[in-house]
């Protein structure tokens, strides 16, 4: 019996063609396997480089969770492709490299990719799917529902363990982020609103998470620094609440382990301004969530570089503007003022 063709993924080549240009500066392995219906199989892979040691910052960088947000892959494998490039001839990056650790997981989700489905092959959309309760009432389907897997934001059965592709994410962070004293993460994303935004936890609560502090301090550092910047940084909770966030359950898997800083970022892409200004795009489940027009995604792929250059950065420096106990005590008050107003 022939073996399955798979489906062709440009970006799963793109990723291959990146680790072969970056030789033995690069670790690629994959952590898992994804399997279609029909028996075509796709890794996930996950892709380091920096100093491995223990006792240096790291920072993750994931891509292509929902399957038809080809965008967000498309935007970690440009950065990592531009690193490795610069290898070729730039010692500052060297010199940064041996000081702070860099990880990434850009195609999370190969098979829903390859499906052109948000959820994985399973029907379980992997952002609904860890192992975390809202505490309030969350949105129709939206926030998450168990009734079934033709429906959109499936969780996944009641009592079932994560997905594949989930317990891939988790094995990575905690090896390689929540096993260090400080790290970061940006998972990219795409498809609401007009405007960029960056996320981070809660998703299940309006409860400030306990490092507010520092992500405010992070923000600080960021809008100082680029003074032309199109980010609106916010907790998600502030637009919707959610269960089974998978950036919630590792945040507090982080925080069971004292005096460790894990600061996970999500970069929502406002792909409704792509709809705006071709709205022809409406008529593709592809061009909802992602630009169509090559010199658009070119302009997309190009535009978030400064910001996960800039996350290697914060994290390689991160003991010059990690708040001490009266900044703390500033970056908090401030905080809850601008994130949260008269629900601090």
């Amino acid at each position: 019996m022939p073996h399955p063709t798979p489906i062709e993924l440009p970006e799963l080549d793109a990723l291959e063609r990146t680790i072969a240009l970056g030789g033995n500066h690069l670790q690629a392995r994959t952590v898992c396997s994804v399997d279609l219906p029909g028996g075509a199989r796709y890794p996930v892979v996950c892709v380091t480089l920096g100093n491995p040691a223990l006792d240096v910052p790291a920072v993750g960088y994931f891509g292509g969770v929902h399957g038809l947000e080809r965008i967000g892959a498309g935007v970690v494998i440009a950065h990592l492709h531009s690193l490795v490039e610069r290898l070729a001839w730039d010692s500052a990056l060297h010199r940064q490299l041996e000081s702070v650790r860099l990880v990434f997981m850009p195609i999370v989700n190969p098979g829903g990719m390859a499906l052109g489905t948000r959820a994985n092959p399973r029907g379980v959309d992997l952002m609904r799917n860890a192992p975390v309760d809202a505490q309030d009432p969350v949105p129709f389907l939206v926030g998450g529902q168990r009734m079934s897997a033709r429906l959109p934001w499936f969780r996944g059965a009641f009592g079932a363990a994560m997905e594949a592709e989930n317990q891939a994410v988790c094995e990575v962070v905690q090896a390689e982020l929540l096993s260090r004293n400080f790290s970061l993460s940006v998972d990219c994303h795409s498809g609401f609103g007009t405007r960029d935004r960056l996320w981070f936890p809660y998703a299940h609560t309006r409860t400030p998470i306990t490092h507010l502090a520092e992500m405010h301090a992070l923000q600080a550092i960021f809008t100082a620094s680029h003074s032309h910047y199109r980010y609106i940084f916010e907790p998600q909770s502030l637009q919707y609440l959610a269960h089974g966030d998978l950036w919630d359950h590792l945040y507090q898997q982080a925080c069971a382990q004292p005096g460790r800083i894990f600061l996970p970022l999500t970069l929502e892409m406002g792909s409704w301004l792509w709809v705006k200004k071709n709205p022809r795009q409406l008529f593709s489940r592809h061009g909802i969530f992602n630009p169509l027009i090559a010199h658009r995604q070119q302009r997309v792929l190009r535009q978030h570089q400064s910001l996960l250059d800039f996350l290697a950065r914060a994290a390689h420096g991160h003991r010059l503007w990690l708040p001490d106990a009266e900044l703390r005590t500033y970056h908090h008050a401030q905080a809850r003022h601008d994130w949260y107003g008269s629900h601090a």
